[in-house]
């Protein structure tokens, strides 16, 4: 990785009368990249504290931040709502003054991306999904379906039991989702099957940090706020992506073989989508790709994105 002194910028963006927590890493000449977090609930901080900086001394102007009323952007007053995100992140883009911008979206990120794209084609460079979801749906069944092997290799027959349960929950309600993914975590969808040594070593950066805390915490709000207003967990993103290919958005996707979210025709039907050439199928690496691959990442958006 190249050495050279880049401008780190922090600083907080007042917008309508509240405070949105971001930060601005590299030359401001460089490409511009805005990092949009997962969620709803979470934060920017394990990309900020172990790739920002790194992606940035590859020549880029990295921008990260917290969405309004999730992690070190609260606000009471938020609506979560799709109108008031894109709002944020368009303002994002005159506080920075940006022109155009890749906009690299992580988990929930990527839909925020895809939306933001269709608004605002012109203000767009490209669009990197990074372990998205396209077809929400899809990726709740195939979470159970993997959180299902996991305990039939476990012989977990009261986990199991409850994955019967859950299979007769409404897919479309709020318990559904929270159910799902908090048996993703329980059974390992999220972590790769056997870590390289530079996965290790990201996740003790990010353990040592200050705000390792802050990047744990989930606020629980934005989830149900999302649902409620959005109704997120039944969108298909599908159409959008292929009108945003007819319209040439060129569209990268990073993703992991470990992560329990996707199957593997989830991802071979992206492909088909935004093309073979555009999307990278990453061994030992699951949902956190910046992480989990750090230097596959980083050639990946080199050649792709220079």
């Amino acid at each position: 990785m190249r050495t050279a002194t880049f401008l780190f910028l922090f600083s907080t963006l007042t917008l309508q009368s509240q405070t949105i927590y971001s930060k601005a890493f590299g030359n401001p000449k460089s490409t511009p990249i805005i990092f949009l977090h997962g969620g709803p609930g979470y934060n920017c901080v394990n990309f900020e504290v172990t790739t920002a900086q790194n992606l940035a001394d590859q020549g880029f102007y990295v921008i990260v931040y917290d969405r309004r009323g999730e992690g070190r952007s609260p606000d009471t007053k938020a609506t979560f709502t799709f109108k008031e995100t894109l709002d944020d992140v368009n303002d994002l883009y005159k506080k920075y003054k940006l022109k155009s911008a890749v906009l690299m979206g992580h988990s929930f990120g990527g839909l925020v991306a895809t939306l933001f794209a269709e608004k605002y084609p012109k203000k767009i460079k490209s669009i990197v999904l990074v372990g998205s979801p396209i077809v929400f749906q899809e990726t709740f069944e195939t979470i159970i379906d993997n959180c299902r092997k996991f305990y039939t290799e476990k012989n977990d027959q009261t986990s199991l039991g409850y994955m019967d349960m859950l299979e007769k929950v409404d897919s479309t309600s709020l318990d559904y989702i929270s159910y799902c993914f908090y048996n993703a975590f329980q059974a390992g969808c999220y972590a790769p099957k056997h870590l390289q040594k530079e996965t290790t070593d990201m996740y003790m950066v990010l353990s040592k940090d200050s705000l390792y805390k802050v990047a744990m915490e989930m606020t629980y709000p934005p989830t149900e706020g999302f649902w409620k207003n959005e109704k997120y967990s039944t969108m298909d993103l599908t159409t959008n992506l292929q009108n945003l290919v007819k319209n040439k958005v060129k569209i990268y996707g990073l993703y992991g073989k470990d992560d329990g979210l996707f199957s593997i025709q989830q991802v071979s039907d992206l492909q088909a989508i935004i093309g073979e050439s555009n999307l990278k199928y990453f061994e030992d690496c699951s949902h956190s790709v910046f992480m989990d691959r750090q230097s596959l990442f980083l050639e990946a958006i080199n050649g792709w994105l220079k």
